[in-house]
């Protein structure tokens, strides 16, 4: 009898583990391709430096509030559009 409780809290203890590993993972995912994007995407502004548009801006800050999905989805439309082949997603 000890040895199926044993078992029933592992197997509760990874399952409420797995949402969080996959949100870290696209937190990393998001923080990947916010960096590409501020490196790469982009233009001059009024004061000469290279800086990104406001939908990627936004986008950005969205991965690091954790709105994960809409900041991904942006990124990845903007980085494909502008011929960059995306990281791979662990």
């Amino acid at each position: 009898m000890g040895s199926t409780m044993k078992r029933r809290f592992l197997v509760a203890v990874v399952c409420s583990l797995l949402p969080t590993a996959v949100h870290a993972d696209d937190a990393s995912y998001c923080a990947e391709l916010g960096a590409l994007a501020r490196r790469y995407l982009g233009s001059a502004g009024a004061m000469g430096g290279m800086g990104p548009d406001p939908d990627t801006q936004q986008a950005i800050q969205d991965c690091n509030s954790g709105n994960t999905a809409r900041g991904i989805a942006v990124l990845e439309r903007k980085l494909r559009a502008s011929g960059f082949t995306l990281p791979k997603r662990s």
